[in-house]
């Protein structure tokens, strides 16, 4: 049986609070920026970043915290249940995170709507928020996926 929520399962205003938190490593950040060839220095170059950023040390990569916070969605929310991913939207990162900051995720429902073509599936509109450590907001996106209904 899937881990996951039906449409019905969802409702507007509905907040997940996902009981699984990660640590961020250096070794996620490198292989993460090495495996999507991006060479950018404030990501892989401890000296640049210390020298020549206002961090003084190297930041994670975005695209790895947004991945991060939304497969830690994944269980709660559309494991085994959802057809796939529509889109991304209002993707923002308000502050930094670094190696070491551990990361939680809350899951806010805004939207529900049955297909209108298909019988057997609806559109759900998460709004997830990931946190470091000290309670600061560190991404926020709206995702849109195609979500199973209950058979039968």
């Amino acid at each position: 049986m899937p881990a996951g929520l039906y449409l019905e399962e969802f409702s507007v205003g509905q907040v997940i609070r996902h009981p699984m938190r990660k640590t961020v490593t250096e070794s996620d950040n490198m292989l993460f920026s090495v495996m999507t060839l991006n060479p950018q220095p404030l990501h892989i170059d401890f000296d640049f970043a210390e020298k020549q950023s206002e961090w003084g040390k190297p930041l994670v990569n975005s695209l790895f915290t947004l991945g991060l916070v939304i497969g830690i969605s994944v269980h709660d929310t559309t494991f085994g249940t959802t057809i796939g991913n529509l889109g991304m939207t209002d993707v923002v990162f308000p502050a930094p995170v670094f190696h070491g900051d551990t990361i939680r995720v809350e899951t806010e429902v805004i939207s529900v709507r049955e297909s209108k073509s298909k019988p057997d599936r609806g559109v759900v509109e998460f709004e997830h928020r990931g946190f470091n450590q000290h309670d600061v907001l560190v991404a926020r996106s709206r995702r849109q996926a195609m979500m199973l209904k209950r058979r039968g």
